[in-house]
């Protein structure tokens, strides 16, 4: 190789163009034995690049797992046995957590053939890929929600208990006009047996409501008004990306009571 008078080597500028090449490779990361075949043309840049993106890809899984796995320790305060226990749960590959859910739906639902209720059962079942931090702490409560047998057995009797009925379309129609309602009712301090109650019970339900009716519409209510299963639809709403439905318990409460002392 050429040299200057000084004595250092000279570079033409494919030389140069393959240092460059070297240079940038080894920056973003790629080990010298990749580099050498991009060199010997032994595998192009494109194929290198799309293996080196799927490595980072898992890398970045990787770290921001351990974020939100430590950031869930940092914020619940958490023991060893604890810690130990989120991480595991946090590693879960979509399809075990997925699986954890689905066998607590499916021994909730055994045997219930109502169709409103299965379509229920489907709405409990959707769980993330890759968690965020927020996902990961909501998984982690989740899952020892659903573990809680005491709460399992409380929804499952709820479920046999409650017989065919109209509870989408009590979903659909009747929870807006309780939220907006009996949840102003609540803020106000309005008394559900009270004259100013009856009024607003009015304003959600009409006074010949059919005595069947009322009877499949208190059921519904001995559902939306325990406060764990709110807390589910809750976490699951966290869990899948999206901003929970403010508590409406309360609410569904004062209705029931005005329900029970107006009709």
């Amino acid at each position: 190789m050429a040299r200057s008078a000084g004595g250092y080597r000279l570079f033409d500028a494919a030389a140069v163009e393959r240092i460059e090449l070297v240079h940038t490779l080894r920056q973003l990361g790629l080990d010298l034995p990749t580099v050498h075949r991009v060199l010997e043309q032994k595998a192009t840049l494109a194929e290198v690049a799309e293996t080196h993106v799927r490595a980072l890809d898992a890398q970045i899984r990787s770290l921001r797992l351990s974020r939100a796995v430590l950031s869930t320790v940092a914020k619940r305060g958490t023991s060893t046995q604890e810690m130990t226990l989120i991480h595991k749960l946090a590693q879960l590959s979509a399809r075990e957590r997925q699986q954890i859910i689905d066998g607590f739906v499916d021994r909730v639902f055994a045997g219930v053939e109502d169709e409103d209720t299965l379509v229920i059962a489907e709405f409990m079942r959707e769980l993330p890929d890759e968690p965020s931090v927020e996902q990961v702490d909501a998984w982690v409560e989740l899952a020892e929600l659903v573990s809680d047998k005491e709460f399992e057995q409380v929804l499952r009797r709820r479920v046999i208990n409650s017989g065919p009925d109209n509870r989408i379309e009590f979903g659909l129609n009747i929870r807006p006009l309780v939220i907006e309602h009996a949840g102003r009712a609540v803020d106000s301090g309005i008394a559900p047996e009270s004259e100013p109650g009856r009024m607003t019970l009015d304003r959600i339900v009409p006074t010949d409501l059919p005595a069947t009716e009322q009877v499949s519409l208190l059921a519904w209510l001995d559902t939306v008004t325990e406060p764990r299963i709110e807390r589910y639809w809750q976490l699951l709403s966290l869990i899948n990306g999206h901003t929970p439905d403010e508590p409406s318990v309360p609410a569904f409460k004062w209705f029931a009571e005005a329900l029970s002392a107006h009709r």
